[in-house]
């Protein structure tokens, strides 16, 4: 074995690994998917799908990879975007590993086929694993928050809500969507004001939907824009007036 010394003596190898939160909305909850691990360490724990960069691989490539191998689903259908990194030093036992946290959203997403490298794949409520710690595998749960935290934030600036809506999709469909990320019940028509107001937001079809019960809806779709101006704050902007929900989709236009 050869003897280092000096500086190079204080490196020691360094991996990258790519983790995904992957987000939608199903049954009326903000769930995040997440797989059983097949393989130590962490053997039978709940994480999130992810996997080592390969030789020749850019983060996105790896991250897109990884989301097919493990999930089965097609990342052309989703908002992907890098999250942040995460370098604690003793975050995995393995060794000394980085992973480049991934963001994506997408509207109710099929149920999840496991990988190779996965024993079983599921949607889990978010609401079901925050505020327990060591409920994931590895530092999944810190990843876990801050990617919710984004995704609210985000909510307000730009106009990521729509990746959650089903093209063509009614104001009432968005708005269930802020309803649910943020956790708050928004009047309908301050809402309504606001998300027609804002710029290249959203584009009629000229076609409606027709209910069972109550008037017929706009159908959108996605406009051009990314950014939300004027932006859509939770702070009192769309605030809710205490009216049930099935009082306020039956008053919707």
């Amino acid at each position: 074995m050869i003897k280092q010394s000096g500086r190079a003596a204080e490196h020691s190898p360094i991996f990258v690994t790519v983790d995904l939160v992957i987000f939608t909305v199903r049954q009326d909850a903000l769930q995040v998917l997440l797989i059983e691990r097949g393989n130590e360490p962490h053997l039978g724990r709940w994480a999130l799908p992810g996997g080592y960069v390969r030789d020749g691989e850019t983060l996105d490539e790896a991250a897109s990879r990884e989301l097919g191998e493990e999930t089965g689903i097609d990342g052309g259908r989703l908002h992907l975007e890098q999250l942040r990194a995460y370098s604690e030093p003793e975050r995995d036992p393995r060794g000394r590993i980085i992973t480049v946290a991934y963001l994506a959203l997408g509207p109710e997403l099929p149920l999840p086929t496991a990988g190779t490298d996965a024993r079983a794949a599921r949607w889990a409520p978010v609401t079901s694993l925050l505020g327990r710690a060591g409920t994931l595998a590895f530092d999944h749960d810190v990843i876990l928050r801050d990617a919710l935290e984004t995704a609210r934030s985000q909510l307000e600036y730009t106009t990521v809500a729509a990746a959650f809506c089903a093209e063509p999709f009614t104001i009432g469909d968005l708005r269930h969507v802020y309803e649910v990320i943020w956790g708050v019940t928004l009047d309908p028509s301050n809402f309504r004001r606001k998300v027609t107001h804002a710029e290249a937001f959203l584009v009629p079809t000229g076609e409606r939907r027709f209910p069972e019960v109550g008037r017929p809806a706009t159908l959108y779709r996605r406009g051009v824009a990314r950014l939300l101006i004027p932006p859509l704050l939770r702070s009192g902007d769309v605030a809710g007036t205490g009216t049930s929900r099935v009082a306020a989709v039956r008053r919707e236009r």
